[in-house]
């Protein structure tokens, strides 16, 4: 596993740049619960203590991961985001579903980074078990949201000093 013996959740805050006066979409899957909402705290608590303003923040809920990348489309094209993160957990089963899902949706999420030329950050854990889910969401490996809520605000600080 490429997070073995690695913290998700640890990071140098000197390098982080501010999110203040950002507007930024979190799109979190409701299937896998307990994962998701886990790795949506993570996300939340990062990006306030890096300056976003709660009230800047827009949060949806879709089904299942397959439908991340149409939530952040919608509030890409209607809510005037920087950035969306596409929060969600797909654990392999006994039938090919897991890698069908897997592949539209990291491939959807790449195609609206392109699209918009802005930050759409996958968060979507794509593990063998629940255990490992668990173990990126918040357990021994920490929190893979908060990675993905530095790479979001890296981002958008990207976009903003390149393209305007």
């Amino acid at each position: 596993m490429a997070t073995a013996g690695k913290n998700l959740s640890t990071y140098n805050a000197a390098g982080v740049p501010s999110g203040a006066g950002l507007r930024l979409g979190l799109v979190v899957s409701a299937w896998n619960p307990g994962i998701t909402g886990a790795l949506r705290d993570g996300a939340m608590e990062t990006l306030l203590k890096h300056g976003v303003s709660f009230r800047s923040i827009i949060e949806e809920s879709v089904p299942g991961s397959f439908e991340l990348p149409l939530g952040a489309q919608v509030l890409l094209e209607n809510d005037g985001v920087d950035g969306v993160l596409c929060i969600g957990s797909v654990i392999r089963g006994e039938t090919p579903h897991f890698e069908y899902v897997c592949q539209a949706v990291s491939k959807g999420i790449m195609d609206l980074n392109l699209k918009h030329s802005k930050p759409v950050v996958f968060c979507v854990l794509t593990d063998n078990s629940m255990e490992q889910a668990q173990d990126r969401s918040g357990g021994k490996h920490g929190n893979k949201g908060v990675e993905c809520a530095l790479a979001l605000l890296r981002m958008c600080n990207l976009v903003k000093r390149r393209m305007t």
